[in-house]
């Protein structure tokens, strides 16, 4: 296995709402990320997922909690943190709204290549752009367009190339195909994988659409209420999941054999998703979750792992993970 690229450990951002109110957008979560991998995170929407991507990337200073990139934590400084963004990029969720109505495909792709330096003599940069536009299916003809002009998954395509300007090495993909047609996203996240394989991109790759994620993320960590409550790699959680949060989202996914559709049993959550602002006592997931015990309310269970590289927030998993442990040291 290849080093960890990134590791985030208790990260926390807090939003304050007002004098008495404070919004746990995300609270405590811990992960590594190796180089040259994708991992997914899913959860519903408001969960945190966006928030935990752009405070990784610094557009949010977070609250508490030690980012390291490359083996060394996160720069302070406004210096350090801006040299950083050479290494990590994102995709934005929305093609229509991250791209600048007034500026050229060029302009916008050429932006971050002049506020870093990169590039001087114009030859060698009108060069590298066209190669960029080239690498995400556009030609260079499409250069002195303007966004409006092109279709939503044209537009991602923009927004690729421009998160590929500085040559990054690690990227955050905030739900890339959410605002796109479902036959453009097939083709948006076969453009992803691609780039990957040829220039060892790693990524953290943000979403809400399952499948999706399963095609395009060797691990996968599930979030509910600001918090991680399952990660491990993508076969596993896909054919082994051990949360009750995991279990009920995969329930939702559909499948095209109509005899197997018709058996399996959905599980239904009642209630809403309660509020961040307020989030419940002990486990997070225990308002709706249809296997709680009485410890669920009282004590928040611990993210550890179970069984190997499977790591799960539970107190289902408490005697399996000790029996693992004894397993691992040999008692």
């Amino acid at each position: 296995m290849k080093d960890p690229i990134l590791e985030v450990q208790n990260l926390k951002k807090y939003f304050q709402m007002n004098r008495n109110e404070t919004l746990k957008a995300v609270d405590g979560i811990s992960f590594t990320l190796n180089e040259g991998e994708t991992l997914g995170i899913v959860g519903e929407s408001g969960c945190g997922k966006s928030t935990l991507g752009r405070t990784i990337l610094g557009l949010y200073e977070k609250t508490e909690g030690n980012i390291r990139y490359k083996g060394k934590n996160y720069p302070q400084t406004k210096r350090d943190r801006f040299k950083l963004t050479k290494e990590m990029q994102m995709i934005f969720q929305d093609p229509y709204a991250s791209l600048n109505p007034r500026s050229t495909v060029y302009d916008l792709i050429a932006e971050p290549m002049d506020i870093h330096g990169l590039y001087p003599n114009k030859k060698q940069r009108l060069h590298r752009i066209e190669e960029l536009i080239s690498e995400v299916g556009l030609t260079k003809e499409h250069l002195n367009r303007y966004p409006h002009e092109f279709s939503g998954g044209q537009r991602q395509r923009i927004g690729i190339a421009r998160a590929l300007a500085l040559e990054p090495s690690l990227i955050i993909a905030d739900e890339p195909i959410s605002a796109l047609d479902v036959s453009i996203q097939a083709q948006v996240v076969y453009l992803l994988k691609q780039l990957q394989k040829e220039k060892g991109l790693t990524f953290l790759f943000i979403a809400h659409d399952l499948s999706m994620v399963k095609y395009m993320s060797d691990r996968v960590g599930v979030m509910y209420l600001g918090q991680l409550v399952e990660l491990t790699t993508s076969d596993k959680l896909y054919q082994h999941p051990l949360h009750p949060y995991t279990e009920a989202l995969l329930s939702a996914i559909p499948i095209p054999d109509p005899d197997i559709e018709e058996k399996r049993e959905r599980i239904i959550l009642e209630g809403d998703v309660p509020s961040p602002i307020d989030p419940p006592s002990g486990c997070v997931f225990r308002t709706r979750c249809p296997r709680a015990m009485a410890i669920c309310s009282k004590i928040k269970p611990n993210f550890n792992e179970i069984e190997k590289n499977h790591f799960v927030a539970c107190h289902l998993y408490q005697h399996q993970e000790e029996k693992y442990k004894e397993k691992e040291v040999g008692v």
